[in-house]
């Protein structure tokens, strides 16, 4: 019979420099991992770069894992931060980039007709203001109402008001498109 280890002492053990224990809390939670981030970035290739760049960030992570928080909890948070963090990078970098004439309108083109091949829920997420973005991206990875308000830093009754905030966003998006 075979036991189980919890992702708590996983965690523990990896921080401590076990790569065993690294690599099986990677292969348990790499597909969570990237499904979060794909809900928060809206594209199939920057999920997996932000996925790449937490998995390589998460030894050093791990080391400060304190145990407080349910595993799945506290990597959700590290995900959501990361994604943030790219977030602001782009938006400094576009800032930045306004200006630069055809070539940066033929990057935002290629980048529009990119973002026109992902689904309608993907593309309709993407419009959505970041904090309500990210709480409907943990509602659907799964993450209870009380879960996402740990990860987010605010509460549960928060959290539902954003769902519902997300929904009404998306309704009227769907209902303006179906008037198209």
């Amino acid at each position: 019979m075979r036991m189980t280890v919890s992702d708590q002492s996983l965690a523990e053990a990896a921080g401590s420099g076990d790569a065993q224990a690294f690599s099986i809390l990677i292969e348990r939670h790499y597909e969570c991992v990237f499904r979060l981030a794909f809900r928060l970035t809206g594209s199939k290739a920057e999920a997996e770069d932000l996925t790449q760049d937490i998995c390589a960030a998460l030894p050093d992570k791990l080391i400060k894992f304190r145990g407080e928080a349910k595993f799945t909890t506290w990597l959700w948070r590290v995900v959501v931060n990361a994604a943030h963090d790219r977030r602001r990078r782009v938006a400094t970098r576009a800032k930045h980039g306004e200006g630069w004439g055809d070539w940066e309108k033929n990057r935002q083109a290629a980048n529009a007709e990119t973002a026109e091949a992902l689904d309608w829920l993907t593309q309709a997420m993407c419009a959505l203001p970041g904090d309500l973005r990210d709480t409907l991206a943990l509602v659907l990875d799964d993450a209870t109402h009380d879960q996402a308000a740990e990860v987010l830093g605010i509460s549960p009754g928060t959290v539902a008001w954003r769902v519902s905030e997300a929904k009404k966003h998306l309704r009227a998006l769907r209902e303006k498109e179906d008037q198209i």
